[in-house]
């Protein structure tokens, strides 16, 4: 049988500029996520859509989502398989195309992590478990559009203590 997580936010549209929705350009799209137990994220949507630049909008979410998601798995299958990682960077981005009718999708999501390694001899496999990541990727598995990996392994030069 399998097991069930429950994930919770609450999300609250704090963008009534008193007079809520009676325009397109009348209201604002800032809001905020609460999750239990966590501090909030103030949000809004992209600049394109009238979104305030300096809070976090739901594309950004995605793509941060996805690469940490990957990251996290990606570290534990490295931990299981004796590749020592001292260092990960992932500069990921997301492409979204938009429709006639104003709606969009997004059409990939590309993975740019850099990860230094201990020793090597580790870099061969330090890079091909990404694929096994993204396998493994909840969110990944989750997308109807492709997740991929440009990895970039390569020898620490922080020796371990």
């Amino acid at each position: 049988m399998s097991k069930l997580h429950l994930y919770k936010a609450t999300t609250r549209w704090t963008g009534n500029n008193g007079e809520g929705t009676v325009s397109y350009t009348g209201y604002g799209r800032n809001h905020d996520i609460s999750i239990p137990g966590k501090p909030d994220l103030k949000c809004s949507s992209d600049p394109a859509f009238r979104g305030d630049s300096a809070r976090h909008n739901p594309e950004d979410l995605l793509v941060s989502a996805l690469s940490g998601c990957h990251m996290l798995w990606y570290l534990h299958l490295c931990a299981e398989n004796g590749v020592v990682v001292t260092e990960y960077v992932d500069e990921a981005k997301g492409e979204m195309e938009f429709n006639r009718n104003g709606s969009g999708q997004f059409r990939e999501v590309v993975l740019s992590p850099k990860v230094a390694v201990l020793e090597e001899s580790m870099i061969t496999k330090a890079n091909a478990l990404h694929h096994e990541a993204n396998k493994m990727c909840f969110l990944a598995r989750s997308m109807n559009f492709p997740v991929s990996h440009k990895p970039t392994a390569f020898v620490s030069t922080i020796s371990q203590q």
